[in-house]
């Protein structure tokens, strides 16, 4: 697909809702299904853009520290492909391979601002656990001696347990505030700030649908495991492409369209 045509595909006919309208709690199964539609779409092209992500993570990753912490804030840019991939085969169009590097010809600046944001946002969860926990503890891990951590750990056991809590607590709304993001971004232009926002008030007026895909993703997520992990292939882009249905019902006027039909067994 040309860019003139890719750009056309993602702008077309999406009427953006602001603020993200309120959906029913069976909402998060919806979203599922819809998902499974656009990965039945192109399988074997989702399945081959996940090994390649994979694979770029693992190159990436070689660079010590480094590399990790480009890979988080390219994560985004990535997602932003992703989303022109499911607005292609959603539109009945095609998923090409050259969709999965979109973000980085089409908003990647504020694609890589939200990565960025997000990135932060790991670091603050970071320091306040090692600030709960004590920097001497994290001294301890450090030093790569057993004896040492142990010790640590059974002094702190405590605040482990309570630094834990904590940084499960902040990452739950830094989490709803990427979920949206890159396709806000990607598809409308939205500002990397005005984004996160839209998408931190969507996620938590939908509180009780997020709760039905969480537990059905959280499932599948356990099925998915059990032959080796192979499932993952299969499971990482029913991850993507269920939160991009759930973004086209939250966000935009035009129903989600369906370019396959739902297989029986996910009918119910």
């Amino acid at each position: 697909m040309s860019t003139t045509a890719e750009a056309k595909a993602l702008d077309a006919g999406l009427a953006l809702v602001v603020p993200g309208r309120r959906e029913a709690a069976g909402a998060g199964w919806t979203w599922v299904v819809q998902g499974w539609r656009l990965f039945m779409a192109a399988p074997l092209m989702w399945v081959i853009a996940v090994v390649i992500m994979f694979v770029l993570a693992i190159v990436v990753n070689i660079l010590p520290f480094v590399g990790s912490l480009i890979f988080q804030v390219l994560q985004a840019v990535f997602m932003g492909g992703f989303v022109a991939a499911c607005r292609s085969l959603e539109t009945g169009g095609e998923f090409e391979l050259e969709q999965l590097f979109a973000g980085f010809s089409k908003r990647f600046v504020p694609l890589a601002i939200v990565g960025g944001l997000l990135l932060v946002g790991w670091i603050i969860i970071a320091l306040v656990f090692a600030g709960v926990v004590g920097f001497s503890m994290l001294g301890a891990f450090m030093t790569g001696d057993p004896a040492a951590v142990a010790e640590s750990m059974a002094a702190s056991i405590g605040l482990i347990l309570l630094a834990t809590l904590l940084m499960l607590a902040l990452m739950v709304p830094l989490l709803a505030a990427y979920w949206f993001a890159p396709a806000l971004v990607m598809i409308h232009d939205m500002k990397p700030a005005a984004a996160m926002k839209e998408s931190f008030f969507a996620c938590f007026r939908n509180f009780v649908p997020f709760a039905v895909y969480g537990l059905v993703m959280f499932v599948t997520l356990i099925i998915a495991m059990v032959p080796f992990g192979l499932g993952l292939l299969v499971w990482v882009p029913l991850a993507i492409t269920s939160t991009y249905a759930a973004y086209r019902r939250i966000f935009t006027d035009e129903a989600a369209v369906a370019p396959v039909a739902v297989p029986p067994s996910m009918a119910g």
